[in-house]
Formats: structure tokens, C-alpha cells, sequence
């Protein structure tokens, strides 16, 4: 036993990540109290003690030692206690509750609780599917009432449109509809909620888990080298273009990166002498992103010594960064008479091109930053020269197809030299 304070509190976190079995340290001051510290690192307020009519020995947890100090749960414990004294069973009124719990309370839960643990710009999706289509189609039901099937006709009403409804951002026109593509990702979310219902042990069994979602059918548009031309060409014409944004679109065929890594980068994140980028906020989390000299060309043309924007690509007005690329691109695509091209068809073209030139799928993979299994090991701390040397020959052949230059260089097929077959 030991007195369960801030001091005992921080030298358990320490050395919660290597506990190898479930122990439960009790107070020596509070009867009843405990930390439960699990393997893997999980640390929970607890208290035990037996019903009125001295039966039956529960164990109820009060909530987590990461979020809760030592005085917020010791409080806790006395008050749930105290309660048991005047008869209450804690542990009988949560399953209770449980049991009772809705989906709108459990989406809410959901969100509250995994809110510090989620970069924010996957809350925020998830927060719009919740309250675009979860809470509009079963919000009411109650979370044990799930089967399958309400899954699978949740899925079916979704990319039917059933949770349609008018755009009200960005002064955008028309419906925000389902599709099956939309369907299949909210069904994702929705199984990934349940699995934190069943965890919690508000049911046994997740119902989404048997669930097949749709063929998303991902957009497989590039830009081949005569429509890269033709839009470098449309840039070179359109005098009246917006600047930023052009200088966005080539950074973007020339890195392969998201548009919000390209967008949101900060010039802190630009390591032009080690041609990288540091990504400190991707999709799959901090990244090293090699560079090509065109593509460094492209962003040091945009440092100007009367700026004081922290953003490489600033928006025109305000103190945020660019964010009207679509309509650029919409507009020089048209220029250059080009169709369905979007914003992450620009990536895809970094790749198509990189492919093109004989690069294996794990040299692309680490390029574009895909977190393929050997790729984040291999590539996470320093730009390979391999990946280096790749950069520059897929940017600079980007950037002649852009400006119009001829290819003078040999391309050398990689997968040839591989199998020992001659470069002709």
C-alpha cells in the first residue's frame, strides 16, 4: 500500500509503459482506493468495496490517471463511497446506464474523450459524419440494440442520400450528399466508435465488424507529360493569375505532398540545405519528405524580405495561409482545356511520373510519405540519397514538362538495371 499522491503518480506514469501484468495499487490512507495500472501503459482511479448487503466484492473505475489528478479522484472516491454507504452500487448503476446508453450519448462520448488523442482535423471529420448522417439515422437507437443489418441499411440510406443536405460553408452551392464512397468512410468511423463502446463494455460484441463497406472506387486521374505541358503553359499565359496559388500547384506536381502539408507549411518546417521538408503535422504524423533542387527552386522564389508571414504560400488577405486554390486550378485547367483534374490528381501525378521513370512502389511510397510497412523505419529520420536522388529526377522532369523544356536527359529504367538487363 502507498499513499496514492502526485509524486507516486508521475513514478507509476514512468514506468507504466513496460508493467507486464494488471496491478492494482491501493491507498493507505482512503479504504477502497486504488490505481489499476494494466500492461501497455493504461492508468486508471478505481475503487472497490461490497454491496449493502455485504455479497457481492465490485470494482468500479472512476476514470483515467492521465486526465484525472490524484486530489480530483481521491474526491471521487470518497463521494461514490459515501454513496454505497446509503445503499448505491456504483458499478450496477453504470451498467444500468450503459445499457440505456443512446447513439447521440455515445458519439458525444466518443468525441469528448478521444478529443486531446486525434490530430483536430480528424475530430472535425468526424464530428461533420456524426452530425451529418450517425445522429440524423440512429442517433435514438440504443447502442445494444445494433445489429448488422442496421449497419448495412445505415450504409445503404447514406449513399442513397438520405442525409442530404444544403452546403453552408464557404458560400459553396448545391447538396452535400452521400455517395457510396461517403457511405464506406462514415461506416469506418461509426466501427471505430463501437470498438470504444465495447472497450468501455457498453456492449460485447461490434456489430460493424461484420459489416462489408463499399467499393470507395478511388480516383485514379494524373496528369500525363502533354497535359503537364499544356498546363504550364496556361500558367505561363495567364497574366492576371494569382501568384500563390500558381506557385502552390507546382509545389504540389513537384513534391507529391497534400495539399494541406503544402498550403499549411510554415517556412520553419523548409529544410533547403537538407532538401527536405519536416512535416511536423501529415496525415500519419511527423515525417521527413525529401526534396528535388527544382522543387526548392520553386519554394525559395516565394521568400520575399518585406514579408513577415510565417506561412511559404500566405493568403492575400489576413494572416493565415492560402487557402483559394481550387479555384486557380479550375481556371487554368480550363485554360489549358484539360477535364477532371482536382487538386489530389497533382499528387497522383508525382507518382505516375516517378513510376514512369522505373522507381519501385517503396521509393514512392517514401517520396509522397505513404506509411508503407519498412518506409517509416527506412526513411524517418534523414533524407535517404537514394530518395534524394529520385526527388530530383521526378521534379526536374515535372518542372521541364511545366516550363516547356526539352527532356535531354537519358531516362534510365531502375527495374531494368535490377534484372541486369542494358540501358539503350
Amino acid at each position: 500500500m502507498a499513499r496514492l499522491n502526485k509524486r507516486f503518480l508521475d513514478k507509476t506514469l514512468t514506468d507504466a509503459a513496460t508493467a507486464a501484468k494488471d496491478t492494482t495499487h491501493w491507498d493507505d490512507e482512503l479504504k477502497g482506493f486504488g490505481l489499476r495500472v494494466q500492461p501497455g501503459g493504461a492508468l486508471s482511479w478505481v475503487i472497490m468495496y461490497r454491496t449493502t448487503e455485504g455479497r457481492r466484492l465490485r470494482k468500479h473505475t472512476l476514470g483515467s490517471a492521465r486526465k484525472m489528478t490524484p486530489d480530483e479522484a481521491r474526491k471521487e472516491a470518497r463521494r461514490k463511497l459515501a454513496l454505497v454507504d446509503q445503499g448505491s452500487d456504483p458499478a450496477a448503476d453504470k451498467k444500468a446506464a450503459h445499457a440505456a446508453m443512446s447513439v447521440i450519448e455515445l458519439c458525444d462520448l466518443y468525441t469528448e474523450t478521444v478529443a486531446d488523442q486525434i490530430k483536430p482535423s480528424t475530430l472535425k471529420m468526424d464530428k461533420s459524419r456524426i452530425e451529418c448522417h450517425v445522429k440524423p439515422l440512429l442517433g435514438r437507437r440504443s447502442v445494444r440494440s445494433l445489429t448488422v443489418e442496421d449497419i448495412e441499411r445505415f450504409q445503404m440510406d447514406v449513399a442513397a442520400g438520405k442525409t442530404a443536405k444544403p452546403r453552408e460553408e464557404n458560400g459553396r452551392a448545391g447538396l452535400r450528399s452521400g455517395g457510396r464512397g461517403v457511405a464506406a468512410r462514415t461506416v469506418g468511423m461509426l466501427g471505430t466508435i463501437l470498438e470504444f463502446a465495447r472497450r468501455r463494455k457498453v456492449i460485447t460484441e461490434n456489430p460493424a465488424r461484420a459489416v462489408k463497406k463499399f467499393e470507395t472506387g478511388k480516383n485514379q486521374r494524373f496528369l500525363s507529360l502533354d497535359e503537364i505541358a499544356k498546363l504550364g503553359k496556361a500558367i505561363r499565359e495567364a497574366e492576371t493569375e494569382n501568384k500563390t496559388g500558381i506557385a502552390a500547384i507546382r509545389a504540389l506536381l513537384m513534391t507529391g505532398c497534400r495539399r494541406e502539408e503544402i498550403l499549411g507549411l510554415p517556412w520553419a518546417w523548409l529544410d533547403s540545405k537538407a532538401r527536405c521538408l519536416r512535416l511536423g503535422d501529415s496525415k500519419t504524423g511527423y515525417q521527413i519528405r525529401p526534396l528535388g533542387r527544382a522543387a526548392i527552386e520553386n519554394f525559395e522564389a516565394q521568400r520575399s524580405p518585406k514579408s513577415e508571414s510565417p506561412w511559404v504560400f500566405p493568403s492575400d488577405r489576413g494572416d493565415g495561409h492560402f487557402v483559394g486554390l481550387p479555384r486557380v486550378l479550375e481556371r487554368l485547367c480550363k485554360g489549358a482545356k484539360i477535364e477532371g483534374v482536382k487538386i489530389h490528381v497533382l499528387r497522383h501525378t508525382f507518382s505516375s511520373v516517378a513510376a514512369e521513370l522505373g522507381y519501385s512502389e517503396l521509393t514512392i511510397a517514401g517520396l509522397i510519405g505513404h506509411s508503407t510497412r519498412g518506409v517509416t523505419a527506412r526513411y524517418a529520420h534523414i533524407p535517404d540519397n537514394a530518395l534524394l536522388s529520385a526527388a530530383d529526377a521526378v521534379s526536374q522532369r515535372i518542372a521541364d514538362a511545366l516550363d516547356g523544356n526539352k527532356q535531354t536527359s537519358k531516362v534510365i529504367n531502375l527495374r531494368s538495371l535490377k534484372s541486369g538487363a542494358k540501358n539503350v
